[in-house]
């Protein structure tokens, strides 16, 4: 999917937060979200609502959506 240049500056910064949340590298946390489809099809599909919302639920709602994938974090 292709994305435009807020569309990525969040997901960058999503990786982010997510990376120091749960203490992985930065490419591992990407690993996760492409894989499991959540960086195409949530984050970037749902940026107008998603970059409302505060940091700390950002990362628990996509580690929880990761987990309700059966990604192992």
């Amino acid at each position: 999917m292709s994305c435009n240049d807020e569309q990525l500056k969040f997901s960058v910064f999503i990786i982010n937060q997510i990376s120091q949340s749960i203490k992985k590298p930065t490419a591992v946390v990407y690993k996760f979200l492409a894989e499991s489809g959540v960086l195409d099809e949530y984050i970037i599909n749902c940026y107008d609502a998603l970059h409302t919302l505060g940091r700390e639920y950002l990362v628990d709602d996509i580690t929880g959506l990761l987990h309700d994938r059966g990604v192992v974090i």
